[in-house]
C-alpha cells in the first residue's frame, strides 16, 4: 500500500469525526477529549500581520528538541497530500505551543486533587495529577529516549514509516512501549497530542492554527459567517469561502 493510500483514510476519518472536535475552543473537559482555551494573538501582532507572517514562529514553551518532535509528529498525524496541506502546514505546532501558556495547560481551571481514576467517564473531568504541559514535556522526552534506544536517532530524525509505526505503538500503549514511559502513560500522551493536533487543524486562525483556513476549506466549513443558517437545510454545497473571526477569507 502506498503512503498516499495510507494517508487518505486519515483525512476521511477527520471529515467523519469533525463533530467531535470544537472549532472555537473554550475550556477542558477530560483526558481524552480536551477543549482548549482561546489564545488570540496580541493586538500588535494582528495589526502587523503583513510583516510578521513572513517570519518563522518561535516557540515560547517548547525547547528546540521538543519543537522538532511536535513538528515531526503532527506532520504524520494529519499529513499533507493531494487533498491539501496537513497539520504542519496549517500551523498546528504553533497552536499547541500557544496553548501551553494558558490556564488550560497548567490545569488552573480544574479540580486537581485526587483520587484520580483513568477509567472514569469523560464527564468526570481530568483524571491525572499531570497537567497538559507536563504530559508534553515528559512524553516527548520518553518518546525520544525510546527512539534513540531503537537506532540512536531522535523521533524527529526518523523516516516517515518509522514515525508512523512509533505513533501507532504509542496509541496502543502496549507493555513494550510502556517500559520506556515511567513518568507518563504513552497512551495518555498520544491522546493529548492527537486531540491538540486536530484542534490546531480545525480551530479559528486567531488561535494560531488552521492557517489560511485550510482545514475548513477541506471539509467545506463556512467558518464565522453570520448568514450560514440560511443554508443548513438546503442539502447543497455552500458556495462561499470560509471566513475567520477576524473577517479574513479563505
Amino acid at each position: 500500500m502506498s503512503e498516499q493510500d495510507q494517508d487518505n483514510p486519515r483525512r476521511d476519518f477527520l471529515r467523519k469525526s469533525l463533530t467531535l472536535i470544537p472549532v472555537v475552543t473554550v475550556a477542558s473537559t477530560g483526558l481524552g477529549g480536551s477543549i482548549l482555551m482561546a489564545t488570540p494573538e496580541p493586538a500588535q501582532a494582528a495589526q502587523a500581520e503583513s510583516t510578521v507572517s513572513d517570519k518563522a514562529y518561535e516557540p515560547s514553551y517548547f525547547t528546540a528538541e521538543e519543537w522538532a518532535f511536535i513538528n515531526a509528529a503532527v506532520a504524520r498525524l494529519i499529513p499533507a497530500d493531494t487533498q491539501g496541506p496537513g497539520a504542519l502546514e496549517a500551523g498546528a505546532p504553533e497552536y499547541i505551543d500557544r496553548q501551553m501558556n494558558t490556564p488550560y495547560a497548567s490545569g488552573a481551571l480544574w479540580f486537581m486533587q485526587g483520587p484520580f481514576n483513568a477509567d472514569a467517564a469523560p464527564e468526570m473531568g481530568w483524571q491525572s495529577k499531570l497537567v497538559p504541559k507536563e504530559i508534553y514535556r515528559l512524553g516527548i522526552a520518553a518518546t525520544d529516549a525510546w527512539s534513540k534506544a531503537f537506532n540512536g536517532k531522535a523521533f524527529a530524525a526518523q523516516d516517515s514509516a518509522t514515525r508512523d509505526d512509533m505513533l501507532r505503538r504509542l496509541e496502543a500503549g502496549g507493555s513494550e512501549v510502556a517500559a520506556h514511559f515511567t513518568a507518563v502513560p504513552p497512551k495518555m500522551f498520544f491522546n493529548l497530542l492527537l486531540q491538540n493536533t486536530k484542534e490546531g487543524f480545525f480551530c479559528d486562525p486567531i488561535h494560531g492554527g488552521n492557517k489560511d483556513m485550510v482545514g475548513w476549506t477541506m471539509i467545506g466549513f463556512p467558518g464565522a459567517r453570520a448568514d450560514f443558517m440560511d443554508w443548513v437545510e438546503r442539502n447543497e454545497q455552500y458556495p462561499f469561502p470560509a471566513v475567520s473571526i477576524r473577517g479574513e477569507r479563505a
